[in-house]
Order: structure tokens, then C-alpha cells, then sequence
């Protein structure tokens, strides 16, 4: 009879590394960790390949692990500051592209999935404003506009989320698979959709998430 195994099971039983990438895994990511401490020094694990742009602008922060085909790129534009600061503990999964002209300041032990873009930057401007972008002139030439993106500590963001300019994602909150966030996210809450909003948030009084209430 199949043994049932129940969640403090799990949570004992830790298998190694050879158990869970293999021999070849294993070398893999002994040379991942030798070029990682050549390039980012301060970085827990890199898996290349990884396209950086403008690492003078880039604070990675310490113990950050970032998954394969990432791009991480810093246009100095509008800043000679740091455009791009990555807090402590961080976990960066598969192809994620971080893209920033002006400030994206990504908090303490923040976890993303794969394929997540974030980007404070815009070709052109449409707010229905004098300064608006015509729409007959050349799209790559229009003149780069953004706004500062801030994610703070301990938020967890899906798979295929887009993140864009002058957004807040509050701390602890959740942003569900496949979302777009164009407004600000309050903390201690899961927020899903097109545009993101909140559905859910925690109820410390009772210690579980709730329906949000607005």
C-alpha cells in the first residue's frame, strides 16, 4: 500500500542536489556559480546566459539568484544614479526582462516566475496632454518618458506578469499569473487581471486572506 504523505512529511524530507538536477545538473551549476562570483560577486547563483546593459547603474544587491535568459537593462537617460537597485535575497526565475531609465527599486526577498517584465519606461507620451506623442511620427524616435516603479520586500509575482511605469506593488502582496499592473497594489493583498486589482487580502485579526473589500 502506497504510503500517504502529509504536509510535515514534506517538509522534512529535503533531497539533495545531485537527487534533483543529476551528475551533469551538478557540474552545470558549480561552473554557473564560478561565473556568477566573476561577474556579480555579491550574487547567490546567475544561470547564464544573461544579457546585462548598463551594470554601472545596477545594484544587485546581496544573494540574488537569477534564472537563465534574463535581460536586466539600465538606460542612463534621465540619471547617472543608480536606475536599478535589487534589495537582499531575491529569486529571479526564467527570462524575465527588467528594463529602467529612471528608478525600479525591487525590495528584500522578492520572488518572480518566469517571463515577468518590468519596465518605468514609455516611447512617446499619451496622457491626453499638449506633450502627447502624434501618432504618424516614428515610434522608436519618440521622446522616452517613465515614471519610478517601486516592489517592496516580500512580494511574489506569477508567471507572465507585466509590471509598468509608476506603480507601487505593496509589501507581501501577491500578483496572480499572466496580470498587467498599471496601478499601485496595496500591501498584504492578491491582486489578478487586466488591469490588476485586489481580491484578496490578509485579515490579521483571523490570520487567513479574506475577500478584499475596497
Amino acid at each position: 500500500m502506497q504510503e500517504n504523505i502529509n504536509s510535515k512529511t514534506i517538509n522534512r524530507y529535503k533531497p539533495g542536489k545531485l537527487e534533483i538536477y543529476g551528475f551533469w545538473g551538478v557540474i552545470k551549476l558549480v561552473y554557473y556559480l564560478i561565473r556568477t562570483k566573476i561577474i556579480v560577486p555579491k550574487a547567490r547563483l546567475i544561470r547564464f546566459p544573461i544579457d546585462i546593459r548598463g551594470k554601472k547603474y545596477v545594484d544587485f544587491g546581496q544573494n540574488i539568484s537569477i534564472g537563465r535568459g534574463c535581460r536586466i537593462e539600465a538606460y542612463p537617460y534621465l540619471t547617472r544614479d543608480c536606475i536599478i537597485s535589487f534589495g537582499n535575497n531575491i529569486e529571479i526565475n526564467d527570462y524575465v526582462h527588467i528594463t529602467g531609465i529612471n528608478k525600479i527599486s525591487i525590495g528584500d526577498n522578492v520572488l518572480m516566475a518566469s517571463k515577468i517584465y518590468i519596465s518605468d519606461s514609455n516611447h512617446g507620451s499619451y496622457k491626453g496632454t499638449d506633450s502627447d506623442s502624434h501618432p504618424e511620427s516614428v515610434a522608436r524616435l519618440r521622446k522616452v518618458s517613465g515614471a519610478p516603479i517601486s516592489i517592496e520586500d516580500n512580494v511574489w509575482i506569477g508567471e507572465s506578469v507585466s509590471v509598468l511605469s509608476g506603480v507601487t506593488i505593496g509589501r507581501c502582496s501577491v500578483i496572480g499569473a499572466n496580470s498587467v499592473v498599471s496601478k499601485d497594489i496595496p500591501p498584504f493583498t492578491i491582486a489578478i487581471g487586466i488591469p490588476a486589482k485586489p481580491i484578496k487580502r490578509f485579515d490579521f485579526n483571523v490570520n487567513r486572506w479574506v475577500k478584499y473589500d475596497s
